[in-house]
C-alpha cells in the first residue's frame, strides 16, 4: 500500500482526463468524474463483490446511460464516473503504479460511457 493525500490523487485523475485524445474528451460534456474514498458497500453487493473480502477491490464505477443507448433528445442527469482512492492505493506499491492504475481506471470507466463492455476494453 502506498500513501497519498486526496489532493495529489485528484490531480492524477485530472491528468488522466487531460491526456484523453480530443475526439473522446469532446464527448464528455455530460459526465462527472469524481474521486471517492471507498465504494459504497451496497453497490459492491449489487455488482457481486463481497465488501468484506480483501482479495476483491473495485477501482472505479460508471453510472449512467452510455452514448450508444441515448436518443437524439436525451437530456438525463450527468453520467457519473467514480474513482476509488482507497482500493487503488491498497493495490499499488509505488507512485508509478498508482499513476498507471488511475489512468487505466479512468479510461476503463469512460469506456463504459462510450458503450464498451468489460470484455471489450483494451485492457
Amino acid at each position: 500500500m502506498i500513501r497519498m493525500d486526496r489532493e495529489d490523487f485528484e490531480a492524477l485523475v485530472q491528468e488522466a482526463l487531460e491526456d484523453l485524445p480530443d475526439e473522446f474528451a469532446e464527448q464528455l460534456d455530460n459526465v462527472a468524474v469524481v474521486v471517492e474514498e471507498e465504494p459504497d458497500p451496497v453497490a459492491l453487493r449489487e455488482m457481486g463483490f463481497d465488501p468484506h473480502e480483501l482479495d476483491e477491490e473495485l477501482f472505479g464505477l460508471y453510472t449512467g446511460t452510455p452514448l450508444i443507448d441515448r436518443e437524439a433528445a436525451y437530456s438525463g442527469l450527468p453520467d457519473r464516473v467514480e474513482i476509488y482512492m482507497g482500493p487503488i492505493l491498497r493495490a499499488c506499491r509505488s507512485r508509478r503504479e498508482v499513476v498507471r492504475e488511475v489512468k487505466d481506471t479512468v479510461i476503463h470507466e469512460l469506456g463504459h460511457h462510450f458503450g464498451l463492455e468489460d470484455e471489450e476494453m483494451p485492457y
